[in-house]
Protein backbone atom coordinates (compact mmCIF):
# COMPACT_ATOMS: atom_id res chain seq x y z
CA UNK A 1 0.00 0.00 0.00
CA UNK A 2 1.16 3.39 -0.82
CA UNK A 3 2.44 5.94 1.38
CA UNK A 4 0.27 8.97 2.60
CA UNK A 5 1.75 12.06 4.13
CA UNK A 6 -1.50 12.40 5.86
CA UNK A 7 -4.89 10.96 6.63
CA UNK A 8 -6.88 13.71 4.67
CA UNK A 9 -4.90 12.03 1.59
CA UNK A 10 -5.30 8.32 2.66
CA UNK A 11 -9.32 9.43 2.68
CA UNK A 12 -8.88 10.54 -0.56
CA UNK A 13 -7.49 7.37 -1.54
CA UNK A 14 -9.89 5.68 -0.14
CA UNK A 15 -12.39 8.02 -1.61
CA UNK A 16 -10.54 6.80 -5.13
CA UNK A 17 -10.48 3.26 -4.71
CA UNK A 18 -14.30 3.29 -3.83
CA UNK A 19 -15.06 4.60 -7.20
CA UNK A 20 -12.83 2.31 -9.33
CA UNK A 21 -14.39 -0.71 -7.56
CA UNK A 22 -17.25 0.21 -8.01
CA UNK A 23 -16.82 0.97 -11.66
CA UNK A 24 -15.42 -2.89 -12.22
CA UNK A 25 -18.17 -4.38 -10.50
CA UNK A 26 -21.16 -2.44 -12.31
CA UNK A 27 -19.28 -3.97 -15.74
CA UNK A 28 -20.60 -7.61 -14.38
CA UNK A 29 -23.45 -6.58 -11.83
CA UNK A 30 -26.31 -4.13 -13.58
CA UNK A 31 -27.61 -2.15 -11.12
CA UNK A 32 -28.18 -2.81 -7.38
CA UNK A 33 -26.13 0.38 -6.74
CA UNK A 34 -26.86 0.74 -3.14
CA UNK A 35 -26.39 -3.03 -2.65
CA UNK A 36 -23.17 -2.57 -3.96
CA UNK A 37 -22.78 0.43 -1.80
CA UNK A 38 -23.51 -1.01 1.20
CA UNK A 39 -21.54 -4.20 1.15
CA UNK A 40 -18.38 -2.38 0.44
CA UNK A 41 -18.87 -0.31 3.46
CA UNK A 42 -19.10 -3.52 5.22
CA UNK A 43 -16.05 -4.87 3.98
CA UNK A 44 -14.00 -1.18 4.64
CA UNK A 45 -15.85 -1.85 8.25
CA UNK A 46 -14.67 -5.08 9.00
CA UNK A 47 -18.01 -6.62 8.79
CA UNK A 48 -20.40 -9.53 7.70
CA UNK A 49 -23.00 -8.92 5.82
CA UNK A 50 -26.08 -11.05 5.08
CA UNK A 51 -28.26 -10.76 1.97
CA UNK A 52 -31.80 -11.59 1.55
CA UNK A 53 -33.52 -11.51 -1.53
CA UNK A 54 -35.66 -14.37 -3.62
CA UNK A 55 -33.70 -16.57 -5.93
CA UNK A 56 -32.16 -14.95 -9.15
CA UNK A 57 -31.08 -11.86 -8.07
CA UNK A 58 -27.59 -12.26 -8.79
CA UNK A 59 -26.59 -12.42 -4.53
CA UNK A 60 -24.01 -15.66 -5.51
CA UNK A 61 -22.27 -13.38 -8.18
CA UNK A 62 -22.44 -9.99 -6.92
CA UNK A 63 -20.04 -11.59 -3.96
CA UNK A 64 -18.17 -13.74 -6.31
CA UNK A 65 -17.74 -10.14 -8.24
CA UNK A 66 -16.50 -8.39 -5.01
CA UNK A 67 -14.17 -11.25 -4.18
CA UNK A 68 -12.60 -10.87 -7.89
CA UNK A 69 -12.22 -6.57 -7.61
CA UNK A 70 -10.19 -7.34 -4.59
CA UNK A 71 -7.96 -9.80 -5.41
CA UNK A 72 -8.56 -12.01 -2.17
CA UNK A 73 -9.01 -15.65 -1.87
CA UNK A 74 -12.69 -17.11 -1.78
CA UNK A 75 -15.23 -20.13 -0.88
CA UNK A 76 -18.47 -20.52 -1.57
CA UNK A 77 -20.45 -23.33 0.78
CA UNK A 78 -23.92 -24.52 -0.20
CA UNK A 79 -25.08 -24.68 2.92
CA UNK A 80 -27.56 -27.77 3.07
CA UNK A 81 -29.40 -29.69 6.07
CA UNK A 82 -26.91 -32.41 6.19
CA UNK A 83 -23.97 -30.02 6.77
CA UNK A 84 -21.83 -30.32 9.37
CA UNK A 85 -19.59 -27.93 11.26
CA UNK A 86 -16.48 -29.64 10.58
CA UNK A 87 -17.80 -29.07 7.16
CA UNK A 88 -17.16 -25.95 7.51
CA UNK A 89 -14.26 -25.46 9.70
CA UNK A 90 -12.22 -28.35 8.99
CA UNK A 91 -11.30 -31.37 11.12
CA UNK A 92 -8.79 -33.44 13.08
CA UNK A 93 -7.34 -36.90 10.90
CA UNK A 94 -4.67 -39.03 10.46
CA UNK A 95 -1.95 -38.47 8.24
CA UNK A 96 -0.56 -41.44 6.57
CA UNK A 97 2.37 -41.96 9.79
CA UNK A 98 -1.02 -42.03 12.53
CA UNK A 99 -0.53 -38.27 13.88
CA UNK A 100 -3.57 -36.15 14.14
CA UNK A 101 -2.96 -33.28 11.62
CA UNK A 102 -5.92 -30.74 11.29
CA UNK A 103 -7.14 -30.27 8.00
CA UNK A 104 -8.45 -27.13 6.88
CA UNK A 105 -11.93 -26.56 5.92
CA UNK A 106 -12.93 -23.75 3.36
CA UNK A 107 -13.87 -20.81 6.25
CA UNK A 108 -9.66 -20.12 5.93
CA UNK A 109 -10.93 -17.77 3.05
CA UNK A 110 -10.86 -13.90 2.75
CA UNK A 111 -14.08 -13.99 1.73
CA UNK A 112 -16.69 -16.80 2.51
CA UNK A 113 -20.09 -16.90 1.01
CA UNK A 114 -22.10 -18.82 3.02
CA UNK A 115 -24.66 -19.72 0.12
CA UNK A 116 -28.67 -19.77 2.00
CA UNK A 117 -27.75 -19.93 5.66
CA UNK A 118 -30.89 -20.66 6.77
CA UNK A 119 -31.17 -23.85 5.58
CA UNK A 120 -28.48 -25.69 7.58
CA UNK A 121 -29.33 -26.55 11.38
CA UNK A 122 -28.30 -24.29 14.50
CA UNK A 123 -25.19 -26.37 15.14
CA UNK A 124 -23.58 -25.81 11.75
CA UNK A 125 -24.73 -22.50 11.64
CA UNK A 126 -23.28 -21.42 15.34
CA UNK A 127 -19.54 -23.57 13.68
CA UNK A 128 -19.85 -20.15 11.17
CA UNK A 129 -20.74 -17.93 13.80
CA UNK A 130 -18.44 -18.13 16.39
CA UNK A 131 -15.18 -18.25 13.35
CA UNK A 132 -17.36 -14.24 12.35
CA UNK A 133 -16.84 -13.40 15.86
CA UNK A 134 -13.48 -14.34 17.14
CA UNK A 135 -12.01 -15.07 13.29
CA UNK A 136 -10.17 -18.33 14.73
CA UNK A 137 -11.22 -22.14 15.12
CA UNK A 138 -10.78 -23.95 17.80
CA UNK A 139 -10.23 -27.82 16.74
CA UNK A 140 -8.49 -30.75 19.21
CA UNK A 141 -7.92 -27.87 21.61
CA UNK A 142 -5.81 -25.63 19.25
CA UNK A 143 -7.03 -21.99 18.07
CA UNK A 144 -6.63 -21.48 14.42
CA UNK A 145 -6.19 -17.84 13.46
CA UNK A 146 -8.11 -17.55 10.40
CA UNK A 147 -6.52 -14.92 7.65
CA UNK A 148 -7.07 -11.48 7.31
CA UNK A 149 -9.53 -9.66 5.97
CA UNK A 150 -12.27 -12.13 6.60
CA UNK A 151 -15.30 -11.53 5.81
CA UNK A 152 -18.64 -13.83 5.49
CA UNK A 153 -21.74 -12.81 2.71
CA UNK A 154 -24.06 -14.78 3.45
CA UNK A 155 -27.14 -15.52 1.12
CA UNK A 156 -30.88 -16.16 2.13
CA UNK A 157 -34.03 -16.82 0.60
CA UNK A 158 -37.22 -15.37 2.24
CA UNK A 159 -39.83 -16.74 0.54
CA UNK A 160 -39.17 -20.55 1.41
CA UNK A 161 -39.77 -21.79 4.77
CA UNK A 162 -40.26 -25.09 4.38
CA UNK A 163 -36.59 -27.33 5.13
CA UNK A 164 -35.33 -23.81 6.77
CA UNK A 165 -33.91 -22.62 10.07
CA UNK A 166 -34.27 -18.94 10.65
CA UNK A 167 -31.24 -17.30 12.27
CA UNK A 168 -31.73 -16.66 15.82
CA UNK A 169 -32.14 -13.07 16.83
CA UNK A 170 -28.80 -12.94 19.20
CA UNK A 171 -26.97 -14.84 15.56
CA UNK A 172 -28.43 -12.35 13.45
CA UNK A 173 -26.54 -9.74 15.71
CA UNK A 174 -23.08 -10.70 14.78
CA UNK A 175 -23.83 -9.26 10.84
CA UNK A 176 -22.97 -6.12 10.34
CA UNK A 177 -26.07 -5.68 7.73
CA UNK A 178 -29.04 -6.94 6.96
CA UNK A 179 -29.30 -6.08 3.26
CA UNK A 180 -32.58 -6.13 1.14
CA UNK A 181 -32.23 -6.89 -2.49
CA UNK A 182 -34.84 -6.35 -4.34
CA UNK A 183 -36.41 -7.27 -8.85
CA UNK A 184 -34.33 -5.21 -10.77
CA UNK A 185 -36.07 -2.45 -13.40
CA UNK A 186 -37.25 -3.07 -16.53
CA UNK A 187 -34.40 -1.50 -17.91
CA UNK A 188 -31.83 -3.14 -15.66
CA UNK A 189 -33.47 -6.27 -16.36
CA UNK A 190 -33.01 -5.93 -20.52
CA UNK A 191 -29.44 -5.04 -19.90
CA UNK A 192 -28.73 -8.41 -17.46
CA UNK A 193 -30.36 -10.73 -20.31
CA UNK A 194 -28.63 -8.55 -22.75
CA UNK A 195 -25.28 -9.49 -21.26
CA UNK A 196 -25.24 -12.74 -20.07
CA UNK A 197 -27.19 -14.92 -23.33
CA UNK A 198 -24.07 -14.41 -25.47
CA UNK A 199 -21.15 -15.82 -25.30
CA UNK A 200 -18.83 -13.16 -24.27
CA UNK A 201 -17.28 -12.96 -20.65
CA UNK A 202 -16.53 -10.22 -18.70
CA UNK A 203 -13.54 -10.35 -16.28
CA UNK A 204 -13.16 -7.37 -14.02
CA UNK A 205 -10.12 -6.24 -13.32
CA UNK A 206 -8.23 -6.44 -9.72
CA UNK A 207 -7.89 -3.13 -7.87
CA UNK A 208 -7.32 -3.51 -4.07
CA UNK A 209 -5.40 -6.42 -2.39
CA UNK A 210 -5.49 -7.89 1.78
CA UNK A 211 -2.92 -5.46 2.47
CA UNK A 212 -4.74 -2.67 1.08
CA UNK A 213 -7.98 -3.16 2.53
CA UNK A 214 -6.91 -3.74 5.90
CA UNK A 215 -4.58 -0.06 5.87
CA UNK A 216 -8.31 1.44 5.08
CA UNK A 217 -10.21 -0.92 7.97
CA UNK A 218 -7.79 1.07 10.33
CA UNK A 219 -8.09 4.75 8.39
CA UNK A 220 -12.06 4.28 8.81
CA UNK A 221 -11.64 3.93 13.19
CA UNK A 222 -9.21 6.84 13.13
CA UNK A 223 -11.38 9.36 11.27
CA UNK A 224 -12.81 11.91 13.97
CA UNK A 225 -16.63 12.18 15.30
CA UNK A 226 -17.92 14.97 16.66
CA UNK A 227 -20.00 14.26 20.32
CA UNK A 228 -23.09 15.35 18.44
CA UNK A 229 -23.06 12.58 15.74
CA UNK A 230 -22.17 9.93 17.83
CA UNK A 231 -24.80 10.61 20.42
CA UNK A 232 -27.16 10.73 17.89
CA UNK A 233 -26.14 7.23 16.63
CA UNK A 234 -26.47 6.02 20.01
CA UNK A 235 -29.69 7.67 21.15
CA UNK A 236 -31.06 5.95 17.77
CA UNK A 237 -30.31 3.03 18.64
CA UNK A 238 -31.46 3.58 22.28
CA UNK A 239 -35.16 4.83 21.08
CA UNK A 240 -35.78 1.07 19.58
CA UNK A 241 -36.33 -0.05 23.10
CA UNK A 242 -39.02 -0.54 24.30
CA UNK A 243 -40.26 1.18 28.13
CA UNK A 244 -37.33 3.31 28.21
CA UNK A 245 -36.88 7.10 28.58
CA UNK A 246 -36.08 7.97 25.13
CA UNK A 247 -38.74 5.90 23.70
CA UNK A 248 -41.39 7.15 21.12
CA UNK A 249 -44.94 5.94 21.79
CA UNK A 250 -45.01 4.08 18.26
CA UNK A 251 -42.14 2.19 19.58
CA UNK A 252 -43.66 0.80 22.89
CA UNK A 253 -46.57 -0.10 20.43
CA UNK A 254 -45.32 -2.19 18.06
CA UNK A 255 -41.86 -3.17 19.10
CA UNK A 256 -41.19 -6.54 21.53
CA UNK A 257 -37.09 -5.66 21.57
CA UNK A 258 -35.12 -3.21 20.81
CA UNK A 259 -31.45 -3.25 19.02
CA UNK A 260 -28.31 -3.87 21.53
CA UNK A 261 -24.98 -1.36 22.10
CA UNK A 262 -23.62 -3.24 19.38
CA UNK A 263 -26.23 -1.50 16.67
CA UNK A 264 -24.89 2.14 18.54
CA UNK A 265 -21.12 1.01 17.23
CA UNK A 266 -21.91 0.02 14.21
CA UNK A 267 -24.22 3.28 13.36
CA UNK A 268 -20.52 4.79 13.82
CA UNK A 269 -18.50 2.98 12.27
CA UNK A 270 -20.40 3.03 9.17
CA UNK A 271 -21.12 6.33 8.88
CA UNK A 272 -17.52 7.51 9.54
CA UNK A 273 -16.90 5.08 6.46
CA UNK A 274 -20.13 6.05 4.10
CA UNK A 275 -18.38 9.56 5.02
CA UNK A 276 -15.05 8.49 3.68
CA UNK A 277 -16.39 7.06 0.92
CA UNK A 278 -18.10 9.91 -0.08
CA UNK A 279 -14.88 12.12 -0.10
CA UNK A 280 -15.49 13.66 3.71
CA UNK A 281 -13.44 13.55 6.31
CA UNK A 282 -15.57 13.43 9.32
CA UNK A 283 -18.77 12.00 9.56
CA UNK A 284 -22.28 13.90 9.94
CA UNK A 285 -25.80 12.79 10.67
CA UNK A 286 -26.82 12.27 7.24
CA UNK A 287 -24.08 9.22 7.38
CA UNK A 288 -25.61 8.08 10.45
CA UNK A 289 -28.89 7.79 8.42
CA UNK A 290 -27.63 6.25 5.68
CA UNK A 291 -26.67 2.85 6.90
CA UNK A 292 -29.42 2.79 9.76
CA UNK A 293 -31.70 1.17 7.72
CA UNK A 294 -29.62 -1.87 7.02
CA UNK A 295 -28.03 -2.02 10.84
CA UNK A 296 -31.35 -1.97 12.44
CA UNK A 297 -33.40 -3.81 10.30
CA UNK A 298 -32.18 -7.56 12.00
CA UNK A 299 -32.15 -6.08 15.20
CA UNK A 300 -35.09 -5.08 16.04
CA UNK A 301 -38.50 -7.16 17.00
CA UNK A 302 -42.02 -6.45 15.91
CA UNK A 303 -44.72 -7.41 18.28
CA UNK A 304 -48.44 -9.34 17.54
CA UNK A 305 -50.12 -5.88 16.82
CA UNK A 306 -47.65 -4.62 14.32
CA UNK A 307 -47.83 -7.67 12.56
CA UNK A 308 -51.57 -7.44 12.63
CA UNK A 309 -51.52 -4.12 11.18
CA UNK A 310 -48.68 -5.35 8.32
CA UNK A 311 -46.69 -2.17 9.59
CA UNK A 312 -43.22 -3.10 8.17
CA UNK A 313 -39.57 -3.01 10.23
CA UNK A 314 -38.46 -0.34 7.20
CA UNK A 315 -41.80 1.89 8.44
CA UNK A 316 -40.98 1.87 11.92
CA UNK A 317 -37.07 2.67 11.08
CA UNK A 318 -37.88 5.45 8.75
CA UNK A 319 -40.47 6.71 11.19
CA UNK A 320 -37.61 6.59 13.75
CA UNK A 321 -35.15 8.96 11.38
Amino acid sequence: MAEYKNDVEAVNALASAYKDLRKEISKVIVGQDEVVKKVLICVFCDGHCLLVGVPGLAKTLLVKTIADVLDLSFKRIQFTPDLMPSDITGAEILDDNRNFKFSKGPIFANILLADEINRTPPKTQAALLEAMQERAVTAGGTVHKLDLPFFVLATQNPIEQEGTYPLPEAQLDRFMFNIKLNYPSFDEEVKVVKSTTTNKFITPNKILGGKEIRAFQDLVRKIPISDNVLEYAVRLASKTRPNTSMTPDFVNNYLSWGAGPRASQYLVIGAKCHAAISGKYSPDIEDVKAVAEPILRHRIVKNFKAEAEGISIEELINKLL
